[in-house]
């Protein structure tokens, strides 16, 4: 029997939960059960646990690019002083012309603007042209009314779309087998190539368990 993610819950994790997000859980049920991912209470707690700490608490539609000076080189220590080329006071604290520089020329990005265009969006934060558009392949799959996310990225944050793409990259990466394991870190690897952040989201597994879990 599927195990229901009820609105009630979402609110009690994320009570600061964009209304995009929000209205996707509202009547996203049939979602998570298309993607396997509501078969088992441990594919939801992993679930829940990754887009809450992509987004903050299912708080941010889009890549807080908002960066000091003093932030950048330790986010970015091979673009930014002392040992990149960049200088950080020229980026601080301006998302488009930070994004461009930083994302420019790789993950797909080709024309000019591409950085900040595709920047991070949605529940899982979809970065980089090519990722946008691998991921309107594998959502058309089963969705065939998808829009193409390379022509409207913004459907990536949308309450119509947000859940579905979330929920279609999380199965084509291979979560749900991850997830069955328990491996908090191993579907954190499949989520972003590494282990950034796995402290943080270990803190946001133990609040969604308890919920899905119990005992």
């Amino acid at each position: 029997m599927p195990v229901p993610v009820l609105p009630e819950k979402i609110a009690q994790l994320a009570p600061h939960c964009v209304t995009e997000y929000r209205a996707a859980f509202e009547t996203g049920q049939p979602v998570l059960e298309r993607y396997g991912i509501a078969d088992s209470r441990r594919r939801v707690v992993h679930f829940l646990t990754q887009i809450l700490h992509e987004t903050g608490g299912l708080a941010l539609r889009f890549e807080n690019l908002r960066y000091s000076p003093a932030r950048l080189p330790a986010v970015w220590p091979s673009r930014f002083r002392p040992l990149g080329p960049l200088d950080p006071e020229e980026y601080a604290y301006q998302p488009e012309k930070l994004a461009n520089a930083v994302y420019g020329g790789r993950m797909g990005n080709v024309a000019q603007g591409d950085g900040f265009l595709y920047r991070g969006r949605g529940m899982l934060q979809l970065t980089g042209k090519g990722s946008y558009a691998r991921a309107t392949t594998i959502l058309q799959l089963r969705s065939p009314a998808a829009p193409d996310l390379t022509d409207v990225p913004d459907a990536v944050c949308s309450a119509e779309w947000c859940l579905h793409v979330a929920a279609a990259e999380w199965a084509a990466r291979g979560c749900n087998c991850a997830a069955d394991r328990d491996d908090i870190e191993e579907v954190t690897r499949c989520i972003n190539g590494g282990i950034i952040g796995l402290p943080e989201r270990i803190a946001w597994s133990a609040k969604v368990r308890p919920l899905f879990l119990p005992g």
